[in-house]
């Protein structure tokens, strides 16, 4: 539902700033998008200046979709299913999130304000948004990747404003039991065994390390970062290898969060312990002749995301996963036991690895974190970059899926 004037419908997060500001100027000059998708900028979004693509915004009184992206990626990201989602007849929204792209007002220094990366405040940025463009609810939030758990706290937190989920490539399995338990589970991001799973990575031979270790370091940002031509060099590796497109992407579910079940995992999700991800990425670093053949991304849209970064810096992104830690997962602990009530399903790619990443999340997300669980979809032939590699199976699930189907 939208009103007809813009405002703050978020109960104990803000109170009302006034109307926003809405304009078409961004930096980093034009984005290559199709007709009916358009670029815009809405001021004063829980201290952002917030860019976002939209379309299907030619009539009013549609109802409404929230697209939010995950790492490394930007809201062009979802460039191929936002014109087929409008045509059938939704208002489609996809912001740039806090430390991305032409989003703008976030720290991105390493000792910087940290906590207004935590994912409670994600949820804020995204209520804010649709709650300025005039929506007190809104059909579904849509979220891939590190989007996935921000769009799952979403509806778990704000079923009243997101009346449905869908979760893409990363499940969600609840949120985490209080520490004081000592429980090792899927809920728990931080608990003890997963710590000690970590140190004995560092253990084995070769010496490994759990990614989202490195994401958290001081040094991994200069190891992504660099020129242009430098970020475009290791984005194809990186997205080439996650991708369906590496046909030794053969994921399976884990037996639990132990050294030798996570190192069955490809060097994306678990390094060599001397090597950053630059390194990790470089030797399946695609021919000529693949990055030809490969359409869901080609060269120049893959420029789009190497100038972004290269402005920006990756520190945004990463910042994300320093809020994993223990001190920033105590804040959910206070939702532990509640479950998304609003209707939900999952869409991953099939030679997806973050399907399984965590042992025992894609049986929690349907059998307990989600009461009104509406299907799992893996998409064959496709990997973690779903709504880019397979747009038209994404497609047809989401709408099926807001359709009642």
């Amino acid at each position: 539902m939208r009103t007809r004037e813009p405002s703050y419908i978020i109960a104990g997060m803000r109170e009302d700033l006034g109307g926003p500001s809405i304009g078409d100027q961004s930096p980093g000059g034009d984005l290559p998008l199709a007709p009916g998708l358009r670029s815009r900028r809405i001021e004063g979004i829980n201290g952002l200046s917030l860019h976002y693509l939209e379309a299907g915004f030619e009539s009013p009184d549609r109802p409404c979709l929230l697209l939010l992206h995950g790492f490394p990626e930007l809201a062009f990201s979802w460039r191929k299913i936002m014109l087929p989602l409008a045509a059938a007849g939704y208002h489609v929204l996809a912001p740039d999130q806090r430390g991305y792209g032409r989003t703008t007002g976030w720290d991105d220094r390493y000792d910087g304000d940290l906590s207004s990366f935590r994912l409670s405040n994600l949820v804020c940025d995204a209520v804010e948004f649709v709650s300025a463009l005039g929506y007190r609810s809104i059909a579904a939030v849509v979220g891939h990747d590190f989007g996935s758990p921000v769009a799952a706290y979403c509806a778990l937190m704000r079923a009243d404003v997101f009346g449905s989920v869908v979760l893409m490539s990363a499940p969600f399995a609840g949120p985490p039991a209080p520490t004081l338990t000592g429980a090792a589970s899927p809920e728990n991001p931080r608990d003890a065994a997963r710590e000690e799973a970590c140190a004995a990575l560092a253990k084995l031979t070769p010496p490994r390390k759990h990614y989202q270790q490195y994401y958290q370091t001081r040094e991994a940002a200069a190891d992504l970062g660099g020129t242009v031509d430098e970020i475009h060099q290791f984005l194809r590796a990186y997205y080439h290898y996650k991708s369906g497109d590496w046909k030794q992407n053969r994921p399976h579910p884990l037996a639990g969060f132990t050294a030798s079940e996570l190192a069955r995992m490809p060097s994306y999700y678990v390094m060599d312990l001397e090597k950053g991800m630059r390194a990790s990425v470089a030797p399946v670093m695609p021919s000529r002749d693949e990055v030809a053949r490969c359409q869901w991304l080609t060269e120049s849209e893959l420029t789009v995301y190497a100038r972004e970064f290269a402005r920006t810096g990756f520190q945004g992104g990463l910042n994300w996963y320093r809020c994993l830690t223990a001190s920033f997962s105590a804040e959910l602990e206070s939702f532990a036991g509640r479950t998304i009530d609003v209707a939900a399903c999952f869409i991953a790619g099939a030679s997806d690895w973050g399907v399984h990443q965590v042992p025992g999340a894609l049986t929690a997300m349907q059998s307990t974190a989600c009461r009104d669980w509406r299907g799992c979809h893996l998409i064959k032939g496709a990997g973690h970059w779903v709504q880019q590699e397979a747009p038209e199976a994404v497609t047809t699930h989401l709408i099926d899926f807001l359709s009642g189907r």
